[in-house]
C-alpha cells in the first residue's frame, strides 16, 4: 500500500517516529510545513495517509490541516498519530484520544497514541517556560496528590522513552506485519 506520513515535530520524537513508520511501512515522509505547500493531486497517488504530531495541551498540534484535507481523502486509509511524554495508562490519553476526532471523522480516521518524551534543549522558549511553571505550581501545591508529584518530577527533566514498538498498531492498522526486519 503506497504509504505518506506527514508529520511535525518540535523536538525530534515525532520526527523519529514518521521515519520508523517511514522504514516498516515502505512509506514517503514529509514534513507538513512541505505538504501544505502540495497541490491536492500530490496526494492522488497514495492509498494511505497518515498524520504524526505531538500533544500539548491536551491537543494534537497542528492536526486541523490534516483534518480539513481528509473530508476528500476518505476513499483512502487514513490514520494519525500523537506522540506524547504521559504513558498510554495515563486516564488523560484515553479523554485525549476520545476528544481528538468528531463521531463522523472516527469513522474514516484511527488515532494511536506513541509514548515520547521530553527535551528541554529542543524546547521552544514558550513550551519550555509553560513547562517550567506547571511542574513549579505542582511542587507548589500542597493539595497535590502522590500521582501529580510524581509526574511534576517525571516532566521536570528531559527523558526518552520513545520505542519503535508504539507504532505496532498503527503499521497492524495499515495491513502491514508488526515484526521487524533484522
Amino acid at each position: 500500500m503506497k504509504t505518506l506520513i506527514i508529520y511535525t515535530s518540535q523536538t525530534g520524537f515525532t520526527k523519529k517516529y514518521a521515519e520508523w513508520l517511514a522504514g516498516r511501512t515502505g512509506g514517503d515522509v514529509i514534513e507538513l510545513k512541505e505538504a501544505k505547500k502540495k497541490e491536492d493531486a500530490f496526494f492522488d497517488g497514495y492509498e494511505a495517509i497518515v498524520y504524526g504530531g505531538w500533544a500539548m495541551a491536551g491537543k494534537l498540534v497542528k492536526f486541523d490541516w490534516f483534518l480539513g484535507k481528509s473530508v476528500n481523502w476518505k476513499d483512502k486509509k487514513l490514520a494519525a498519530f500523537c506522540v506524547g511524554g504521559s504513558p498510554r495508562e495515563n486516564p488523560d490519553v484515553d479523554t485525549f484520544l476520545a476528544s481528538a476526532l468528531n463521531e463522523e471523522q472516527k469513522k474514516y480516521i484511527k488515532l494511536f497514541y506513541c509514548l515520547g518524551g521530553i527535551n528541554y534543549d529542543k524546547m521552544s522558549g514558550p513550551t519550555k517556560l509553560l513547562m517550567k511553571m506547571f511542574v513549579s505550581s505542582v511542587k507548589k501545591n500542597k493539595n497535590a496528590s502522590e500521582k501529580e508529584r510524581e509526574m511534576a518530577e517525571t516532566i521536570s527533566h528531559s527523558y526518552d522513552y520513545s520505542d519503535i514498538k508504539y507504532l505496532d498498531p498503527v503499521v497492524e492498522y495499515l495491513g502491514g506485519s508488526v515484526k521487524l526486519d533484522t
